[in-house]
């Protein structure tokens, strides 16, 4: 009798097998891609040299062979391969699957349990999985497209190694997609251009790439179709992008880089990509408006009001007309002198803030609006800048006995560069007068 959740030992449904099925690899060194997981010198490689299989968590993104090697690795190992989904698995399935490894154990067994989207469990599932890893009863194998270090409890990171699984890069498909024609026997009919768009079609997702492939084949085409004909029957993939989860947080990281490094073109590509992903504009908007303040600051002042008024005119406009104010904001942003140190300066002013506590300002540049606070001398010696030489009296303005600090220092670049010739100037006449 088979064992519940065993699709090991289930029998294969009747009828013809999707292409993605029938070429599913039957050892590891058939796997396409990854060798940065499978090679003799990588993680998974120097395990089964050394016979010491771990449990691991797989990360990556769809169709990159995470089911796959589970299998192959229960198969390496000798061990019972069982699937389970946590979007389909409760607590009481669970259950079942414990017991029906510890009774495999007992009879001489190991069990590799492959949790698929193994993120969604929650903490008290997650749980569940520790006293039967610490005890031999299974060896974990989780795959998740998700941030293992935010979606995964501690406890079972502690008892796992991560691997990460990488997209398919476009040699991987092409190697893929042969083996598809082998398979099929036949050759796509498509010529080259059509045949890199199939491939790029598939967005690194090798299931998808089959898909496609089983379609293309099915067609009745006499010679070989060009890239728009190919673009007639068959619709693109939506990109992956998740606007709360990796890749979000990804692709504004990348635009916020490009910006910062000076780059127009890769800044409006991540821009355009995340567009493309369905992100709100308003989002984009806000994050533009944070770089102008953070990265290029008072190197030139009318970047901040470059976005505001870019947000304001997509406010007023909606999309798609309103996203190019702020395609032509993002190419002002990178063009634009960058500076970070009133970021800087503002960071460490708060830290010496921090530190000094309640520490009162100088008597001299306190107000007294009483008598009282005349007597105590608030107000005492104040100099009226304006009535002094250049305008400037070179007072101190930090709490006595306070050592001065210096939080601000301008680069010589852009708007800045003045302010930093002022900055010296005052830092000169400050020692004058102070002499």
């Amino acid at each position: 009798m088979a064992d519940l959740f065993d699709t090991a030992s289930q029998e294969p449904a009747a009828g013809p097998r999707p292409l993605a099925d029938r070429l599913r690899p039957k050892a590891l060194d058939e796997v396409i891609g990854q060798e940065q997981v499978l090679g003799s010198d990588a993680p998974l490689g120097v395990m089964l040299a050394s016979g010491s299989l771990s449990s691991l968590i797989f990360w990556g993104p769809p169709g990159v062979g995470k089911t796959t090697i589970a299998r192959l690795l229960a198969d390496e190992t000798d061990l019972h391969f069982v699937q389970i989904s946590a979007i389909f698995t409760g607590v009481p399935e669970l259950r079942k699957v414990f017991e029906a490894a510890k009774m495999r154990r007992t009879n001489g067994k190991g069990t590799l349990l492959f949790v698929d989207e193994i993120h969604r469990f929650n903490k008290a599932q997650q749980d569940g999985f520790l006293p039967h890893m610490e005890d031999g009863t299974i060896l974990l194998v989780g795959a998740t497209t998700e941030n293992p270090s935010f979606e995964l409890n501690a406890a079972v990171l502690s008892r796992s190694q991560v691997l990460v699984l990488e997209r398919l890069d476009l040699s991987d498909l092409e190697r893929l997609a042969q083996r598809a024609e082998k398979e099929l026997d036949m050759t796509l009919p498509l010529d080259g251009p059509a045949r890199e768009a199939l491939l790029n079609m598939a967005d690194g997702d090798g299931r998808a790439l089959l898909n496609l492939i089983e379609q293309v084949a099915a067609w009745d085409v006499v010679g070989k179709l060009n890239t728009d004909a190919l673009s007639t029957r068959l619709m693109k993939r939506a990109a992956k992008y998740d606007k709360s989860g990796d890749e979000h947080y990804n692709l504004i990281s990348a635009l916020h880089k490009s910006v910062r490094g000076s780059d127009p073109d890769a800044a409006l590509y991540w821009f355009c990509r995340m567009l493309e992903g369905g992100e709100d504009p308003r989002y984009l908007a806000r994050r533009l408006t944070r770089m102008a303040v953070e990265d290029i600051a008072l190197a030139d002042p009318q970047a901040q009001g470059i976005c505001l008024q870019a947000w304001e005119t997509y406010e007023r406009l909606g999309s798609p007309e309103g996203e190019l104010a702020l395609a032509q904001a993002v190419i002002y942003l990178a063009l634009a002198p960058k500076t970070a140190a009133g970021y800087a300066a503002y960071r460490n002013a708060r830290a010496a803030a921090k530190q000094t506590g309640s520490e009162p300002p100088p008597k001299h540049i306190l107000n007294a609006p009483t008598s009282m606070m005349k007597d105590l001398g608030y107000g005492d010696g104040y100099q009226y800048d304006h009535n002094e030489e250049d305008g400037f009296s070179g007072q101190n303005y930090f709490p006595d006995g306070m050592k001065r600090g210096v939080y601000y220092s301008p680069v010589d670049r852009g708007f800045e560069r003045e302010l930093k010739k002022r900055l010296d100037f005052f830092v000169k006449l400050r020692a004058k007068r102070n002499s």
